[in-house]
């Protein structure tokens, strides 16, 4: 049973560690210090209800309706052009500086969405979680559960590690040019995911 939880750790994170929209995301509101623990709960809790969902074969329903991912895909791609261009716009205002105490608070709910549409809206996030280790795990039968259970705890390490240690550049975001090439960074992310997602199918 451990050797199928460390393998499904394993695929886990290292399906998880690539740069992408939601993981540019959790920096961005783990250097602001603003609702981070509920961000960290919902990236890590959608993974793990998709991972345990492919490990239960829901994968195979996902396989059965390609339309699902078609739409998911076009929402995505919307959602990512938009939120690239807000990046890029606060770049070109010149950045902003990191002020963790009396900074003004985001909110809650707009967060909360964002972060959803980072994860739900991605059909990419199926193929990985649910088709991709739904289809590994099975090759643990009858511990494909442990494996599950491994690669969701990954997801949950990487999160948490992702947001709460990014305080450790708190002082190198205290400069307003930090922010800028932050901002230029998660833009072009944002719009190279997006079009990824309307053009590469």
């Amino acid at each position: 049973m451990f050797q199928a939880a460390l393998a499904g750790f394993v695929l886990g994170f290292s399906l998880i560690l690539a740069i992408g929209a939601q993981n540019a995301f959790v920096l961005r509101q783990g250097l602001k210090r603003q609702h981070l623990a509920v961000v960290v709960v919902i990236c890590a809790g959608s993974d793990a209800v998709l991972i345990l969902a492919g490990v239960g074969g829901m994968g195979r329903l996902v396989a059965s309706v390609p339309m699902l991912l078609v739409a998911f895909r076009w929402i995505g791609a919307a959602f990512l052009l938009i939120y690239g261009a807000l990046r890029f716009r606060s770049a070109l205002a010149g950045g902003e500086r990191l002020v963790v105490e009396g900074a003004a608070e985001q909110n809650l709910g707009a967060v909360v969405a964002a972060c959803l549409l980072f994860t739900w809206a991605n059909p990419h996030v199926y193929l990985d979680t649910v088709m991709l280790v739904g289809a590994l795990a099975s090759q643990y039968a009858p511990q494909h559960w442990a494996f599950g259970f491994g690669a969701a705890f990954a997801s949950l390490v990487f999160f948490s590690a992702l947001g709460f240690g990014a305080r450790l550049l708190t002082p190198v975001f205290a400069k307003p040019p930090a922010w800028v090439v932050l901002e230029v960074i998660i833009g072009a992310t944002m719009w190279a995911i997006a079009a990824r997602l309307a053009f590469g199918g």
